[in-house]
């Protein structure tokens, strides 16, 4: 099999969807490799790098999708390489559906096969495939966020973890999982006043358990997220419902009740965001003010520490990679239950369901179009 990987086109996007030595795996396996040139810089690393893999350095995005069988990226196509996929061709990256009917009619209009690495699944029902840019945002949030929290910034000028003398900023994390997790762990080691909020109650006893006295834990109820919003420095908004639009927890009414100079990082943007005032922004202009608190909805967060989320990315990635490459795609979707939940969209019709539901569009299992 061709496999293609073009430069990545998002604003300030630095990942790329191969490194070197993921090129090497596939080489190994007897697939051609192609990579767009300067495709891996913002992650360090070089067209050279590259070549020694095996890889075959492309001048230009055109030349990729026209001759690859699958096309590999990290990032949702935009509107202009969208234009450029064609009937059977494989596309492996995260999509983020949901939200986005333009894409998601494009990718039907296409009649590639998209398989989205966020619904990806594991056999105890993670999503490992996003996890580790889950565990990236989430470590990012609090930094970002102290950063926003700064006057300069726009911010109520607070330090996250105080001073002796000066209590500590309170840090109020939506959603107990991954990104969660990750959020709290850096906010602690901060120094803030923490306080997760989730409505599993075998969550919030896993945080307990694993933060002792450092964290508060709340069950979610929608007084309980009004009083806490209410009081919160930072709010960090992680909740995800797989493959659907992220529920907005945070009504505008409860935005108008936070301290002025407060700050929101939704880390749920890509999935359209869990605060009603939130929309995505980007690396070049993070954020903006809604009723005085700062809003930072950068929809690819990761994508400010390339290097470390691009190999986290191809940690997890490169088997599925293989797998498709190695079978094809209907091979490999049949033998693996997993991997089959990322399809998305195949040959012109919506194969996961909470896209569909969110676009009112018709849905065809994915195993009906594998004749399963």
């Amino acid at each position: 099999m061709r496999v293609g990987v073009p430069k990545e086109i998002k604003n300030h996007e630095y990942r790329v969807g191969l490194i070197p030595s993921s090129v090497l795996e596939l080489v190994h396996h007897g697939h051609e490799v192609i990579v767009q040139q300067g495709a891996g810089l913002g992650a360090g690393l070089s067209d050279a790098d590259y070549i020694a893999a095996g890889a075959k350095i492309i001048d230009t995005a055109d030349e990729i999708f026209a001759s690859a069988d699958m096309i590999v990226k990290v990032k949702e196509p935009l509107a202009e390489e969208r234009k450029k996929l064609r009937p059977g061709q494989i596309l492996f990256t995260y999509l983020h559906l949901a939200p986005d009917a333009p894409q998601t009619q494009d990718l039907i209009d296409s009649g590639a096969i998209c398989i989205a690495y966020e619904t990806v699944t594991a056999t105890n029902g993670s999503l490992p495939l996003l996890t580790p840019m889950s565990e990236v945002a989430g470590r990012l949030a609090p930094q970002v966020g102290a950063h926003s929290l700064e006057k300069a910034q726009g911010g109520r000028g607070v330090l996250l973890g105080g001073v002796p003398g000066v209590p500590a900023a309170e840090v109020v994390i939506l959603g107990g999982g991954v990104s969660g997790t990750h959020a709290a762990t850096i906010a602690v080691g901060m120094g803030a006043k923490v306080t997760v909020v989730d409505r599993s109650a075998d969550a919030l006893k896993r945080l307990a358990s694993q933060f002792g006295t450092s964290i508060s834990t709340v069950f979610s109820t929608r007084a309980a997220i009004e009083e806490l919003v209410r009081r919160a420095d930072l709010l960090i908004g992680t909740v995800l419902v797989p493959g659907a639009a992220a529920p907005k927890l945070v009504s505008h009414a409860m935005v108008k009740t936070m301290k002025p100079g407060s700050v929101i990082v939704d880390v749920a943007i890509d999935q359209g965001g869990c605060v009603e005032t939130s929309h995505a922004t980007t690396h070049a202009d993070p954020t903006y003010v809604v009723d005085g608190v700062v809003h930072y909805c950068v929809a690819n967060m990761p994508g400010a520490v390339a290097r470390t989320s691009t190999f986290a990315l191809n940690n997890v990635t490169l088997p599925f990679t293989l797998a498709l490459a190695d079978k094809g795609w209907k091979q490999a979707l049949t033998q693996d239950p997993h991997l089959r939940e990322g399809l998305n969209v195949c040959e012109g019709k919506v194969t996961c369901e909470p896209v569909a539901q969110a676009h009112n569009l018709p849905y065809v299992s994915a195993e009906s179009v594998l004749g399963l």
